[in-house]
């Protein structure tokens, strides 16, 4: 049987300081803020989230909007892109696609992220969310991003 390649575990990393631009993408989305979003650790190609749920992020039903999910994955893949980014460019969007794979209701979100292709235009990211409920953990989503490198202007 062939043996299939490995995902990258290490990134080109082509800044030093990409750490204060995690920080700014975090301190400085203000809808992410109002969200609540947490950000929980983070290293060159990966980033680690977290939301405290609160009544504001429930649909009818009372499950976690998809769209809290969804904004948690995008966002969550786009910091893990721009750690790998050079000083002076940021990470935009192109396209998300997302798989509510359960119903999500507990009492917080995780979300781990990482970068699967690092490219100089497009990079392409994956996120897992996860809904905890005391001391359990289910997988309630998982997104694919593609994410376009711009430069700062």
């Amino acid at each position: 049987m062939t043996e299939l390649p490995a995902l990258p575990t290490e990134y080109r990393v082509r800044n030093p300081n990409f750490a204060a631009e995690v920080e700014r993408v975090f301190s400085q989305a203000p809808f992410v803020q109002a969200l609540g979003f947490q950000l929980t650790g983070f290293e060159a190609g990966r980033c680690n989230t977290a939301l405290t749920l609160q009544e504001n992020h429930l649909q009818q039903d009372g499950y976690v909007h998809a769209g809290v999910q969804a904004t948690l994955a995008d966002h969550s893949a786009g910091t893990a892109a721009a750690t790998l980014l050079a000083e002076g460019q940021i990470i935009l969007t192109a396209e998300f696609k997302i798989n509510l794979l359960r119903a999500a209701k507990g009492e917080r979100l995780c979300c781990q992220a990482r970068v699967l292709k690092p490219g100089a235009r497009l990079i392409i990211a994956e996120a897992d969310v996860f809904c905890l409920n005391g001391s359990s953990a289910e997988l309630v989503a998982k997104a694919m991003v593609t994410l376009a490198v711009v430069d700062k202007r």
